[in-house]
């Protein structure tokens, strides 16, 4: 059996932050959220990671991000392309939209051999959360079913104060494994609790703190990498119809289908970490005196990798 790979989604990096040399640190060393990701996950037991990126900003990549790494981990890099796509289909005139995250997954089929983690770039998932997931797909195979994962969060651990976030609320059966996702592109706190809104505010419905969602931290065999790339097409066929200029191939969605077809199963790893992220400016000195914290109390030495 392989060992894990940790395949990171940062296509969106240099759109998000105006450009990859804008990135901003989140400690005293010029870190950013990402760094330490990668430093839970070397802890865990991942010795391999896959960048997807733009292959426009591969150069600034990797002095900002690649670069450092590669001291501790072997590096490698995927392209998420708007042109990317199966033989007789093109983008649409104008469409600078990435196809979404199960497009960027795609990107990576000739990098990935065996078992991966995926992540984003820019959320902070928690130590707990490699453990969790490298020892799952360390121990699991595809049997009758394919063996995949995901790690779910409580949502109290996962809003913020400063504005509304898009989560990914979990329905899980008696054995804890996932029966289905919702998208919810609009949660935040109202009224003491939290809720979500689909008509932009004009009803809301409350959901509990302790309710499990995701924050597309997945664990995958190789088999996933396959059953994208076959149902795109269908995918397209649709979306280019009815939204050809924003329509998104989505990974939970198809996880969601396989799900159905009683094909997979995906235990949920749940983490009682807390997710940081810096969804909005204002978000950002909360996370700095978190890591700031965690650095005190020990989860985080004060020069990262200086033990590696």
């Amino acid at each position: 059996m392989e060992k894990p790979v940790l395949v990171i989604m940062a296509a969106g990096m240099g759109s998000r932050y105006g450009g990859l040399k804008q990135i901003d640190p989140v400690d005293e060393e010029g870190h950013i959220i990402m760094d330490f990701s990668m430093y839970d996950a070397r802890r865990a037991g991942f010795e391999k990671v896959v960048f997807i990126i733009k292959r426009e900003n591969e150069s600034d990549f990797r002095e900002a991000v690649g670069k450092r790494i590669e001291k501790y981990m072997e590096v490698s890099y995927a392209f998420q392309d708007l042109e990317n796509l199966p033989e007789g289909y093109e983008a649409p005139e104008g469409r600078v939209k990435p196809w979404g995250t199960a497009h960027a997954v795609l990107s990576c089929m000739d990098q990935v051999h065996g078992p991966f983690a995926v992540i984003n770039a820019d959320d902070y998932y928690g130590r707990e959360a490699f453990r969790l997931i490298y020892d799952y797909l360390s121990t699991h195979e595809d049997d009758k079913k394919y063996r995949y994962t995901m790690v779910g969060y409580k949502l109290g651990n996962t809003v913020t104060d400063n504005g509304h976030v898009a989560r990914g609320i979990c329905d899980m059966d008696a054995n804890g494994e996932l029966v289905g996702i919702h998208e919810r592109t609009r949660i935040e706190k109202r009224d003491g609790g939290i809720a979500y809104t689909e008509d932009d505010g004009e009803t809301w419905v409350p959901v509990g703190a302790d309710t499990t969602v995701s924050m597309n931290m997945w664990g995958f065999t190789r088999s996933i990498l396959d059953e994208i790339r076959d149902r795109f097409p269908a995918f397209l066929d649709e979306g280019l119809k009815s939204n050809p200029m924003k329509c998104e191939y989505f990974l939970p969605a198809v996880v969601s289908s396989l799900l159905e077809e009683d094909r997979a199963a995906a235990a949920v790893l749940k983490s009682a970490d807390k997710w940081y992220g810096v969804t909005y400016k204002e978000d950002k000195p909360v996370v700095v005196a978190a890591l700031r914290k965690m650095k005190e109390e020990g989860l985080y030495p004060e020069h990262l990798w200086e033990e590696v």
